[in-house]
């Protein structure tokens, strides 16, 4: 029997959406228990994905392994800020007008304990792409091994099959990046655009060398499902990555800001991230998501 939201295994989808809440000014543990209990009724853990930040954990009084703050860092060359969403709904579907309406109906359901604070649209571009054209996720573990990195073992009943989500929204710079030379923009991911192969000789700060999963000691692998978006005149990527924990997310991005070596992934150059949340995303049980852990 699957314990995890299936949906996270899955290919990522046509399209999507990410909704983000913040708690209402008025909520109280009461009502957000309640609020909760209402949703549950509407997460199948495949068509919709459900994630909990911190506001809801300590509302409720409950400390959860693995969900901690979003790191921050701040530099010149690479800023990572936090947004701390206190819940998070991953709408997936194939249907731009009936995750429309999900989106519509699940605000409605929430509100007034939880206010909707981000509806970003998100999409597949061809075979898993980013708008720069270079392929996503290249690197994703499969099978078991998906398995293994993504969702929490042998912690017990309403933990097993757990997952720590980190989601993050890089605005990109296009019209920059499509300035550069070729070589230069096969530089900045160290791969080839026109076969996605690795170059041996790529320079030290392309993104693959940043972010090797192999290369950490513990290896630091994650299972990605980022998906493109595009909103009046902005584009990037919704970057989002599931973790039994967030260790190995935390240590690709410390490398990756250079705080590791003083090398800054040259990603910064072409891209940004303006929002960053970790969201446990419950097991499953009969249906609908676990909420035991949360004293529900």
């Amino acid at each position: 029997m699957n314990l995890h939201q299936t949906g996270i295994m899955d290919p990522i989808p046509a399209v999507g959406r990410h909704l983000l809440f913040n708690l209402g000014p008025e909520t109280q543990k009461a009502s957000l228990a309640s609020a909760l209990t209402r949703l549950a009724d509407r997460v199948d853990g495949q068509g919709v994905i459900l994630g909990l930040g911190l506001g809801v954990t300590s509302t409720l009084g409950v400390r959860l392994p693995g969900l901690h703050a979003f790191p921050t860092h701040a530099s010149e060359a690479a800023s990572i800020p936090a947004t701390d969403h206190a819940l998070w709904c991953w709408l997936r579907g194939d249907d731009r007008g009936t995750l429309l309406h999900q989106a519509r109906h699940l605000s409605r359901l929430l509100a007034p304990d939880f206010v909707l604070a981000q509806d970003l649209e998100v999409f597949r571009y061809e075979n898993s792409l980013d708008l720069t054209g270079y392929e996503d996720g290249t690197e994703n573990p499969q099978g078991e091994e998906a398995l293994a990195v993504a969702f929490t073992t042998d912690a017990g009943p309403g933990l097993d099959g757990s997952s720590i989500a980190a989601l993050q929204q890089w605005v990109h710079d296009l019209d920059r990046f499509e300035a550069m030379p070729g070589p230069e923009q096969d530089a900045v991911f160290g791969r080839r655009h026109a076969d996605n192969e690795e170059i041996d000789d790529a320079p030290e700060s392309a993104h693959v060398k940043r972010t090797a999963q192999e290369s950490f000691d513990p290896e630091a692998f994650v299972l990605r499902r980022s998906m493109p978006w595009s909103d009046c005149g902005q584009s990037g990527l919704a970057f989002l990555a599931f973790g039994r924990d967030a260790q190995a997310f935390e240590a690709q991005l410390h490398r990756m800001t250079g705080q590791e070596d003083g090398i800054v992934d040259a990603l910064f150059s072409i891209t940004r991230p303006v929002t960053g949340d970790y969201f446990w995303c419950p097991p499953m049980v009969h249906g609908r998501p676990d909420l035991r852990a949360l004293g529900l």
